[in-house]
């Protein structure tokens, strides 16, 4: 005969997963709401106020990673990727602008291949920066920019994407490379 007290805790567990897993994904998209402002505000030069809101979203990755420990199988749910993604592209564009140069893996504390595609996220918004930083005169900005996503690009050549979700990511990256050498013709010409 079937075991019933075994199908009962298995409704247990599966009724706590799903209460986990709810609490995840809100705090995951307040992760990723508030790492987009983030980026927002340092596009409007806000540094002090998209510090803060880094700050906001990594209590939250905390938070969200002391939940996984209750679950391991939370770390799957698809929200939290894309949060931490978001997270991480917000603290490497942040990083650039204050530091002029892109923070490692270690140093922001994620893994590997959230890295990746969050860098090659990163890529769109110093290609926004660059046409913005041209528009007010700074041409130097810009210039330093495109040599930043030129060496970005050289170095993420040497991986082999295959079929991979950052592949696509990757072609973005020549593109925004082309926009930026493209930009960087123009300013010379205007010189």
């Amino acid at each position: 005969m079937l075991n019933k007290k075994a199908f009962q805790e298995m409704r247990k567990h599966m009724d706590t997963y799903e209460k986990l897993r709810e609490e995840l994904i809100g705090i995951s998209r307040g992760v990723t709401k508030t790492s987009k402002h983030a980026i927002y505000a340092a596009h409007r030069d806000d540094l002090d106020g998209a510090k803060k809101l880094l700050d906001e979203a990594k209590a939250n990755v905390i938070k969200i990673n002391i939940l996984i420990t209750k679950d391991v199988n939370l770390a799957l749910v698809g929200a939290y990727s894309e949060a931490l993604e978001e997270y991480a592209e917000a603290s490497i564009y942040i990083h650039f602008l204050k530091h002029k140069d892109i923070p490692t893996p270690k140093q922001l504390e994620i893994e590997a291949e959230v890295y990746l595609g969050a860098l090659s996220d990163t890529v769109g918004e110093l290609v926004r920066r660059a046409i913005n930083s041209s528009i007010k005169g700074d041409f130097k900005a810009s210039l330093d920019i495109k040599d930043a996503v030129a060496e970005i690009y050289a170095e993420m050549m040497l991986f082999d994407w295959r079929n991979t979700p950052v592949r696509k990511k990757f072609d973005a990256i020549k593109y925004g490379l082309e926009k930026l050498e493209d930009l960087a013709l123009k300013i010379k010409f205007k010189q």
